[in-house]
């Protein structure tokens, strides 16, 4: 015979076998069990506390569940599909492990509050470990940027050689973009840093309790002012997503660079050996398998945020049980964002630049632009010089000869303004420190780049 359900004085037939198995979801918010167990006590504290409760029911209900808490750290607890989730395993347990006593514990309370709760003190200790995680592979740029100052590189627009660049100056833009990522996880935090625990089913709770208490208790800042909207509302899941979707979105972009510049094609980088595996059948591969997950695993976190905004598309106010569906894309995305991270930073200490990549600076006419400019500086207006040095450049391709082996005779054939000065800018260190502006590639703008992360870091 089915175990009576905790809910079910009202019904007269047990539950399908069908109903119990689509409908639960222990069998992955079990992740929320420590958290559950937590916002318990500080519930039944609570209640103790205002006299809602005999204060010996209180200890023994925050003692019965300090021993379940011990029993899932342990691995001891035994989870139950037929009791549906998390809050109704450790509940039943409870009562099992103190008796009738265990039952007062949802007073005051419902699964729609207590539920979200847990889920919001989940993502808070997750957001604070991702923004430790994100602070990390900070400091491994900004030490890579350090050691890499006087290396050059090309840079790319359209994924062809645009100029010269510092390769500090590449490491200190990807610096840039991760912590924008630190930000929008620091400020999703505040909306995610509100209690909604005494906002019963959906229009509050008829009995005396103290919500300021249990949040000080469970340390979030604010309590929620609305029972509908507290028991009901996911955009903080949703913000949390979409935080995560543009990190991954960072993290996929420079995994393909780095795919890119470990090819023998371009041969800019080399990845470290325990980050990349071997081919079944072709002895001499080396593949960047780390980094092509991390790009792959970017559209599963897509499909995460894509799946919530979804399901709460079109929900009415209040609950609808449809946001039992709003866990296990968080799950996922955590768990897949603070391993893509470990990799990223991982691939970020073991890099290797190899000493070719500043040679290649200067090829594919890379310097043209600078000497464009050369002839403006003479005076002569942009589209001009533009239009010269095109021609100078139709000239070389034409003899299959690179920019730098142009000679002063052969400047002046294009314009008489060209002097032996000229020639510098055919050196890539040259061209690069002549991007002196604020945020450019100057290695005296580097340098303030470095000093400026240095001090937000701390190192």
């Amino acid at each position: 015979m089915q175990q009576k359900k905790l809910w079910g004085g009202r019904f007269s037939e047990s539950t399908d076998e069908f109903v119990e198995e689509f409908t639960e979801s222990v069998s992955f918010d079990m992740e929320l069990a420590l958290y559950d167990i937590k916002g318990s006590m500080a519930h039944a504290t609570m209640l103790a506390r205002q006299g809602i409760i005999p204060k010996e029911d209180g200890e023994k209900i925050v003692s019965g569940l300090r021993d379940i808490e011990n029993e899932i750290l342990n691995g001891r607890f035994i989870w139950k599909r037929e009791l549906e989730d998390v809050h109704m395993n450790i509940e039943k347990a409870l009562t099992d492990k103190i008796g009738p006593v265990g039952g007062k514990l949802h007073t005051g309370r419902s699964r729609n509050d207590q539920a979200v709760t847990a889920f919001r003190l989940y993502l808070k200790d997750n957001i604070s470990h991702i923004v430790s995680l994100l602070e990390s592979l900070m400091l491994s740029l900004l030490n890579k940027a350090r050691n890499t100052v006087d290396y050059l590189m090309p840079s790319y627009t359209h994924l062809q050689r645009a100029q010269p660049i510092r390769v500090a100056h590449y490491f200190l833009a990807y610096l840039e973009m991760f912590s924008r990522d630190r930000d929008r996880f620091s400020d999703c935090f505040k909306r995610v840093d509100m209690l909604p625990l005494g906002s019963g089913a959906s229009a509050g709770v008829d009995f005396p309790i103290d919500r300021e208490f249990v949040a000080s208790e469970l340390g979030f800042s604010q309590v929620m002012r609305n029972s509908l909207d507290a028991t009901s509302s996911r955009d903080f899941a949703v913000e949390f997503l979409s935080a995560c979707a543009i990190c991954m979105a960072n993290m996929s972009r420079f995994s393909e660079d780095m795919i890119i510049y470990s090819s023998t094609e371009f041969s800019f980088v080399e990845l470290p050996d325990k980050l990349t595996t071997g081919s079944s059948i072709m002895p001499q591969k080396k593949n960047p398998d780390v980094l092509e997950l991390i790009r792959g695993k970017t559209g599963r976190v897509y499909g995460s945020l894509v799946s919530l905004l979804t399901t709460i598309k079109g929900l009415p106010l209040a609950y609808n049980r449809d946001l039992q569906e709003d866990k296990e894309p968080v799950f996922d995305a955590v768990r897949t964002l603070k391993g893509s991270l470990t990799g990223i930073r991982k691939v970020v200490d073991g890099l290797r630049i190899k000493d070719s990549i500043t040679y290649k600076a200067s090829g594919s006419f890379s310097l043209a632009t600078d000497l464009a400019n050369y002839l403006v500086e003479k005076g002569v207006p942009f589209r001009e010089a533009h239009h010269t040095v095109g021609s100078l450049v139709g000239y070389l391709v034409s003899q299959n000869r690179d920019l730098e082996s142009i000679t002063l005779e052969e400047l002046k054939k294009f314009s008489d303004l060209f002097y032996e000065d000229a020639l510098n800018l055919l050196k890539p260190e040259v061209v690069a420190d002549r991007r002196n502006s604020f945020g450019g590639t100057a290695k005296s703008q580097v340098l303030k780049q470095i000093e400026f992360w240095e001090g937000i870091l701390k190192i």
